[in-house]
């Protein structure tokens, strides 16, 4: 019998999924939970609570979001070398735990300490426990996308609760209560997980690497203290990081120069089917990080667009960050479905002609919300009803682009670096979140409440997708102006991801032959 046979029996099975698979459902739905619920209130406590401008709030949270996305690819080296995924997984949660439970605290040191916490403690937690959920596939590849669909399902439960009960705190009674709520959240993720392990329902997936079994056990604890306590020496540097968000672009460029090399010398040593397929994986993180830069507005610009032009309604703005989760929570489980019935019938899209319909609907939903203009009212409003439907489009794309992301990392990875490669496509998220808030302050009026005359060469094309001419709305008040600013730029990026996934529709045949069979 081959060893993939002997670990599909090992593992037990619950309505056809590895039990595993629901331990880590409900980790992720916590973990996410906390991070959501912390997010949905980060830019408005920004500026309401912590008095930040808009530009300042803004950089700060693409910084932290960035950085929340940079350290996966350290915690995967960390994972394939040192420890392995069941004790990242831990030591992430417990660091993000005490990260959210610091949030309470409403002082900058504890707000900057808080997020730089939280930052080193997600890049143990997030690339290892999707890399976990890929191994107790092994064996049941046929099974692993509509895993992943339902790992992804806990992830939006988790996403779609968090902003409605921790804004709902956070604005009604205080900042510190949604702030604690969401490390509550962590905490019960960490117990989950736990409850998992205890009764081993991961077999033998996600232990010490082989190069660590062979040591003693005292070689192996003084290593992993070590980087225990190299994690902790580094929040002050991420926390530094975040206050001086102005020149995080030469993070960017370094942390670019390091993966490419680590990347090059990865490409040299693997085989040639390895190397095409890994060459994909870099294509795919790519588009990621285009869909993620225009996606990621909704914990910033789109969140501060529904507090000030959107007629809300039932929900504040905080908790309009829980309309793309609610949207997936409804469709995860008949994408799941339909993705299974299709490959049964041999009819389903391949991986890069999901990605590229991803891109496509991504733009189609920024232009929906560009065209709220049309119906904007006199205070400078615009109906409720077009936030919903523009996030219902684009959500559909992140169903084509994201769940299929991860399940595409884990096959195309040689096993030896699958960590790593895990890592690197999480990078696609600290390249999204960097970019995104480059495309966020581009939404903010200057100080006299102006709107800005940057994109006033696309004004034609502005005009036919709002129905708002720039020289008309600079005579009108700074609601208008407000209101301008924004859809003028989600109509140039929307348009952009219309363009680039069209073009990626042409080439997904040249892409597809590069996977070597991998769907």
């Amino acid at each position: 019998m081959e060893k993939s046979e002997i670990k599909k029996t090992e593992l037990p099975q619950l309505f056809g999924h590895p039990s595993g698979m629901f331990y880590l459902f409900f980790a992720e739905l916590w973990e996410r939970f906390s991070f959501y619920g912390m997010r949905a209130l980060l830019v408005l406590y920004m500026t309401t609570k912590l008095l930040y401008t808009d530009e300042m709030s803004l950089g700060v949270y693409a910084a932290y979001g960035s950085l929340v996305y940079a350290t996966p690819i350290i915690g995967g080296m960390l994972a394939d070398r040192i420890l392995g995924y069941r004790r990242s997984i831990f030591i992430g949660g417990v660091l993000m735990a005490i990260g959210h439970l610091f949030m309470t605290f409403e002082t900058p040191f504890f707000f900057y300490t808080s997020l730089a916490i939280i930052i080193v403690g997600n890049g143990f937690f997030k690339p290892n426990i999707s890399s976990l959920v890929g191994a107790i596939y092994e064996g049941q590849e046929e099974k692993r996308e509509a895993g992943f669909t339902i790992f992804y399902l806990g992830v939006n439960l988790g996403g779609m609760l968090a902003p409605l009960l921790c804004a709902w705190l956070g604005v009604e009674y205080g900042w510190h209560y949604g702030f604690g709520l969401a490390g509550v959240g962590m905490v019960i993720g960490i117990l989950f997980f736990y409850r998992g392990l205890k009764r081993d329902s991961f077999g033998e997936h996600g232990k010490l690497p082989d190069a660590q079994i062979k040591l003693s056990k005292l070689e192996t604890q003084r290593k992993q203290v070590s980087v225990i306590l190299m994690a902790i020496a580094s929040v002050p540097l991420f926390a530094a990081i975040i206050y001086f968000y102005q020149y995080e672009h030469w993070l960017v460029l370094i942390a670019t120069i390091v993966v490419a090399v680590v990347l090059g010398r990865m490409l040299i040593q693997v085989s040639k089917v390895e190397r095409q397929r890994l060459s994909i994986v870099i294509y795919f993180t790519l588009m990621a990080t285009l869909f993620w830069a225009i996606f990621e507005q909704a914990g910033s610009s789109l969140t501060l667009f529904a507090d000030r032009n959107v007629n809300l309604i039932f929900l504040n703005a905080a908790q309009t960050n829980s309309i793309n989760s609610g949207f997936i929570f409804l469709l995860a489980i008949p994408f799941s479905i339909m993705w299974t019935y299709l490959s049964r019938k041999k009819k389903n899209p391949k991986s890069p002609v999901k990605f590229a319909f991803g891109l496509i609907l991504l733009g189609l939903g920024y232009l929906v919300f560009a065209m709220s203009a049309y119906r904007v009212d006199n205070a400078g409003q615009v109906p409720m009803f077009y936030l919903l439907f523009g996030t219902l489009i684009y959500t559909v794309g992140e169903l084509f682009l994201s769940p299929v992301g991860l399940t595409k990392v884990t096959e195309l990875s040689p096993a030896k670096y699958a960590g790593f490669i895990m890592g690197v496509w999480l990078l696609a998220s600290f390249y999204g979140h960097f970019f995104s808030g480059q495309i966020a302050k581009l939404t903010a009026v200057s100080s006299s409440g102006e709107a800005s005359t940057a994109l006033q060469w696309m004004n034609p094309l502005i005009e036919v997708c709002t129905g708002m001419d720039f020289n008309v709305v600079s005579t009108q008040s700074s609601a208008f102006q407000q209101l301008y600013q924004y859809v003028s730029i989600y109509t140039l990026f929307g348009v952009v991801a219309v363009t680039i996934g069209l073009l990626s529709l042409l080439i997904a045949p040249w892409i597809s032959k590069r996977m070597h069979g991998v769907h």
